[in-house]
């Protein structure tokens, strides 16, 4: 995937606890933020799952689907954490 650059601005603490843990970690900034943000999706990801399922198992008509759907939500988790 082609790299893009931006600019953009960070709250001054922001910017010293990225420059703290690039520094300990002994990676880029850009690395570390990179990090950060497909971790952060993936949060995202799962919320979004969680709530849909939450969602479907008020639905009678749906509750089938959505347990059929937490297994393989189930298995998605255990193959991420095992990665």
């Amino acid at each position: 995937m082609k790299p893009i650059t931006f600019t953009s601005t960070l709250p001054s603490e922001v910017w010293d606890m990225l420059e703290k843990y690039a520094l300990r970690l002994k990676i880029p900034k850009n690395r570390l933020m990179e990090k950060a943000l497909r971790n952060y999706f993936d949060h995202l990801k799962k919320a979004e799952y969680t709530l849909s399922f939450r969602k479907a198992a008020g639905d009678e008509t749906l509750k089938p689907m959505a347990e059929e759907g937490l297994e393989e939500y189930i298995k998605m988790i255990e193959d991420h954490e095992t990665a």
